[in-house]
């Protein structure tokens, strides 16, 4: 069950308890006698579940990160915080949005519901905005046939959970003015034909062996994770839609493994 729907009904049952006693219950009890369980409790729980509810509905939302799709930029076991109004402010659960304030930009490290299972949620990086059209060739990106630089920045070694040890070269693609880390690895597949699923729009992309073109369409965006080669992202699932967007990450504020990665912004 999605974590901001069990505050929601925590919050309604702890304030309907609280309530019931204030304008009902409280005239019919003895003034010396002691407060139910449930009333006390209900009275001290009530206000922090508001606040932590708050909190994390419209201002900033912890996520942890579960895989090495984004590596470099983000390890597994990093404790990320994610910026719940960059995009605009959303009802909670439902995500209607109430109020415009910025777009998704190209380069944007972002938080979304993943469509094939919305009770998910994945961080992956924008690389394509609506009326884009988007390349994956040869493991080069072009946004709008511009071939994104990629400039070289060594071997890059790490070893995943299952205790594989992997070999990638890193890059910096210069998606943006300052640019992002990304891994390529030089022996795998430019996509994985078979993993393609089928998708909302998936008329818009055509597929090869050598690459994966998609036209986004409007109120959608298109993800890549920096982990070119270990990660399941637009090239495999399609678009993210508009409300679908949790928000932007933005700060790593904890990782039990690596402490020296505490307060490293992400870009």
């Amino acid at each position: 069950m999605d974590f901001a729907l069990i505050m929601f009904v925590l919050l309604l049952i702890t304030g309907g308890l609280w309530l019931l006693d204030r304008i009902l219950l409280q005239r019919r009890r003895n003034e010396s006698a002691k407060e139910p369980w449930w009333v006390e409790y209900s009275k001290s729980f009530f206000p922090v579940i508001l606040v932590v509810f708050l909190l994390r509905s419209f201002l900033v939302e912890p996520f942890k990160i579960p895989s090495g799709s984004m590596i470099p930029t983000l390890q597994v076991g990093d404790f990320i915080l994610v910026n719940k109004f960059a995009y605009g402010i959303r009802l909670p659960i439902i995500g209607k949005k109430l109020i415009q304030v910025n777009s998704p930009s190209r380069g944007d490290v972002m938080v979304f519901h993943y469509p094939e299972n919305p009770s998910l949620d994945y961080i992956k990086r924008v690389v394509g905005l609506p009326g884009d059209h988007i390349r994956y060739r040869n493991k080069k990106l072009f946004v709008n046939d511009v071939v994104q630089e990629q400039r070289p920045e060594g071997d890059y070694n790490y070893v995943e959970t299952a205790l594989n040890f992997v070999h990638t070269e890193r890059f910096r693609e210069m998606l943006t003015v300052q640019g992002h880390a990304i891994l390529v690895n030089p022996d795998a597949p430019n996509i994985h034909l078979g993993a393609v699923a089928e998708f909302p729009h998936r008329e818009n992309c055509t597929y090869s062996e050598e690459e994966v073109s998609c036209k986004v369409p409007a109120g959608h965006y298109f993800m890549l994770g920096d982990n070119r080669d270990n990660s399941r992202d637009s090239r495999y699932w399609g678009f993210v839609p508009d409300n679908m967007i949790v928000g932007k990450a933005f700060m790593i504020w904890m990782n039990f493994g690596d402490l020296k990665r505490i307060g490293l912004s992400i870009d």
